[in-house]
């Protein structure tokens, strides 16, 4: 498993410290895990769309300039 290091704005750590406190999470790790999992569940197909345009406009921009 990887490990990260995140520094928080202090508003968001206290939300994420209330919510291990409160017991939706067993810890601050599993709260970020579920989050980051939640938010590539529901934009992967978007951000899977914007990378391929981002690769369609740099691939045509070298055709460009190889003419």
């Amino acid at each position: 498993m990887k490990s990260i290091q995140i520094e928080l704005p202090e508003k968001l750590a206290h939300e994420l410290d209330m919510l291990v406190q409160q017991g939706w999470f067993r810890s601050e790790e599993e709260a970020i895990r579920f989050a980051l999992l939640e938010f590539l569940r529901r934009h992967r197909l978007e951000l899977l769309e914007q990378f391929q345009h981002e690769d369609i406009t740099w691939a045509l921009r070298q055709k460009d300039a190889a003419e």
